[in-house]
């Protein structure tokens, strides 16, 4: 099975980390969660202005309050 492709984070998405200083708290997730919240969430790829800022927040959200995954309970292992 070929390897997942790696996304490449955007300048918008950094910058929405920076802002609500979460880089850190992106940093700690294991790199497959990483390259999900940028790929599975579809963050990038999203046709409206309005559905890529939800997707953005929803991820924002999560990685605020640390216990939560693509609205999945995550305890952080």
């Amino acid at each position: 099975m070929p390897a997942r492709p790696r996304h490449e984070m955007p300048d918008f998405f950094q910058n929405a980390l920076h802002a609500r200083g979460l880089m850190t708290a992106y940093l700690a997730r294991p790199p497959y969660q990483q390259n999900d919240y940028i790929g599975s969430l579809r963050v990038t790829r999203a046709r409206l202005e309005t559905t890529r800022q939800k997707r953005l927040n929803q991820m924002l959200d999560e990685l605020e309050r640390g216990d939560v995954y693509m609205k999945m309970k995550w305890n952080g292992t």
